[in-house]
Formats: C-alpha cells, sequence, structure tokens
C-alpha cells in the first residue's frame, strides 16, 4: 500500500515538473518576442461647403478606427527585427500601412516598406500642424494632394538607412529607397503581383542642428511608358524647418520634372508649403498654406496655382485629443490660368480617444 502511494507520488511529481518546464520554456519564448496592439478612434463633425461639387457640400458626422500592430525580437547575431502594420476598421478591414524593418546596429537598417513607410513618402509634407496637413482636411476629391513627392516609391519598396550620425552638435540623417516596381505595394511571396514593371529610386539627407532642420529629397522614376529617348521621372524637394522654444516654423519646395520623349513633353508640377505652429504644454495651434501648380506645355498654359490654407488647433487630456480646424481651398480644378476655379470651405470639430 505504501509502495503504491510513493509510486503515485512519484507520477505526480514528474508531472508536476515537466509542466514547470513547460511553462517556463514558453516563457522564455514569450520573453524572446514582444507584441503589443494600440488602437484609437476619432469622431469628428464637419461643415462642407464647395463649388465644384454638391457631393462635397452639407454637414456630416464621420467616425474613423484604427489598430496597430506591433512585434519586435533580437535575433542571435544582436541585430533586431520588427513588424508593423496599422488597420483601418470601418466597415472592411483594409491595411493602411505595413513595414518589416531589420536593424542592424553600426551597419544601419533595412525596411520593407510593404504599405507605406518609406522615407521619401515621409518628407512629402512636414510642415509643422497642430491637426493634419492643409491637403488632408478637405473632402472635395477635385483638390490635387500636393505632397506628390516620394509617393512612386512608397509601396512595395526597401529603405538602406545609415545609423544616425552626431558630429560637433550635427545630426546627419541619410536613406537610400529602391523600388522595383514603382507605384504598386509588395507582392504576395507565395504568388508575385507585378504590375507596372517600372523601377524608381530615392535618396534623402537630413540635417539638424540648434533647432535648425534642412532636408533635401530626389525620386527617380524610369520610362514607364516606353517612350522613345526618352527621360526619366525625376521629383524633387528641399524643406527647412525652426524650432525654439513652443514656436515652429517650416518652408518647402517640391518638383515634379515629368518624362520627355520623342513625340511626347511631360506636363511638370510644383508645389509650396510653408507653416507656424505654437505648442505649449497639451495645447497646440497652428497655420499652414500649400500651393500646387501644372505646368505650361507646348500650347497648353500653366493652370491657375491651387491655394489651400488651414488654421487648427488640438489640446490633449490623456488619451483623449479635442482637435478643430477652418480650412479653405481656392482655384480648385482650374486647367488654365485663365480659368474660373473653384472654392472649398470645410469647419470641422473632432475628437480622438487612444487606447
Amino acid at each position: 500500500m505504501n509502495n503504491n502511494k510513493r509510486s503515485t507520488m512519484n507520477k505526480l511529481k514528474t508531472i508536476g515538473l515537466s509542466a514547470l518546464a513547460g511553462s517556463l520554456a514558453v516563457a522564455t519564448a514569450a520573453n524572446a518576442v514582444e507584441y503589443s496592439v494600440s488602437g484609437d478612434a476619432y469622431v469628428s463633425y464637419s461643415t462642407e461647403d464647395s463649388t465644384t461639387t454638391d457631393t462635397a457640400s452639407g454637414k456630416i458626422f464621420a467616425a474613423d478606427t484604427d489598430l496597430y500592430f506591433n512585434a519586435s525580437g533580437e535575433l542571435d547575431n544582436g541585430f533586431t527585427v520588427s513588424f508593423f502594420q496599422a488597420a483601418n476598421t470601418n466597415t472592411a478591414m483594409s491595411i493602411t500601412s505595413s513595414q518589416i524593418t531589420l536593424g542592424m546596429g553600426s551597419l544601419g537598417t533595412l525596411q520593407l516598406n510593404e504599405d507605406f513607410g518609406s522615407k521619401a513618402n515621409a518628407i512629402d509634407d512636414v510642415m509643422p500642424n497642430a491637426m493634419q496637413e492643409t491637403w488632408d482636411r478637405v473632402a472635395d476629391i477635385n483638390i490635387t494632394n500636393p505632397s506628390f513627392f516620394g509617393a512612386a516609391t512608397a509601396q512595395g519598396s526597401v529603405d538602406y538607412r545609415i545609423p544616425t550620425q552626431e558630429l560637433a552638435g550635427v545630426t546627419i540623417n541619410a536613406s537610400y529607397t529602391y523600388d522595383p516596381n514603382t507605384s504598386e505595394e509588395a507582392a504576395n511571396a507565395s504568388s508575385g503581383n507585378i504590375q507596372t514593371n517600372v523601377s524608381g529610386s530615392a535618396i534623402v539627407l537630413q540635417v539638424s542642428a540648434m533647432g535648425l532642420e534642412i532636408g533635401l529629397g530626389e525620386e527617380t522614376v524610369e520610362n514607364a511608358a516606353g517612350i522613345a529617348s526618352s527621360s526619366d521621372e525625376v521629383n524633387t524637394t528641399g524643406y527647412i524647418k525652426y524650432s525654439n522654444g513652443p514656436i515652429s516654423v517650416g518652408y518647402q519646395e517640391a518638383y515634379g520634372n515629368e518624362r520627355n520623349g520623342t513625340g511626347t513633353v511631360g506636363r511638370d508640377n510644383e508645389a509650396e508649403f510653408w507653416g507656424i505652429a505654437y505648442t505649449a504644454g497639451d495645447l497646440s495651434v497652428s497655420y499652414a498654406e500649400s500651393t500646387y501648380i501644372n505646368k505650361a506645355i507646348g500650347d497648353t498654359a500653366a493652370s491657375k496655382e491651387q491655394e489651400l490654407e488651414a488654421i487648427q488647433a488640438s489640446y490633449t487630456m490623456g488619451a483623449m485629443t479635442i482637435m478643430a480646424s477652418l480650412s479653405e481651398g481656392s482655384n480648385i480644378a482650374a486647367p488654365a490660368a485663365t480659368a474660373t476655379g473653384q472654392s472649398y470651405e470645410e469647419t470641422s470639430i473632432a475628437v480622438n480617444f487612444a487606447f
């Protein structure tokens, strides 16, 4: 009887130790990779008035909910691997941003931009604001987005970024982006998804010191249409920002040199941005403007300069941010300088909850 009890107890101990070892193994694996999920819920009320189309006029409540997934871990050689994905959950789930990043220490960083996230796309409009960019607060589909720099190589591309360099108080960052298939997201690894078969690349240089930041970028897209004797499309941008205490100011220009070739002349475009913001603790107020124009080509005159401006304010209380914006646009969808441009106005009040 005692032998049977002793045998039973030994078996129970064995089972208990096995369970403990298994739990320790699981804990070790869990600590090797870190996961996190966050999100936000954005609710707004807007009044819109457009002379372009009736569908862009009226009053509307709107909601936007997003989830953000992060995972990161360290390899045996000290390199780090991280993954980020943003999902818009309105009506149907859709991925709005996705990147995989390999940190190589002093060798720099490689990043696969499945959906946006490239360094070139990140500097398309870097003007200070309290809410959003001037072009991101308008619902009129006829408005041209002036932040075209970096758009062609934003999806399905790879960034190489040097380690941040510090020299005599000056900080230097540089990156190179290669996109084998411009304007397309990264293909499914099992099936492929080549659409344009047009490659592109971009270079970005950023230098900052004592509150001053200067950035330059150049994006090149090869001859997509197979035009004889064609030049590549080249987009460039440059910006300067300065921050001193609560005040931040910035100015930026972008120029798009379209493809030119036998029998074809591309129509260039130009954009200009500037903004100023005041931040005191949780309160931020800003004013910004942007312009966009299609340059003249042959017998076609230049378009009338589209102008967008926005006054914005935001106040943060813990996980809640209250925002307000007054946006205006003029000379919208005007094909020539002599044409009558349309106008647009939007007033918005919004609340964003982060969780």
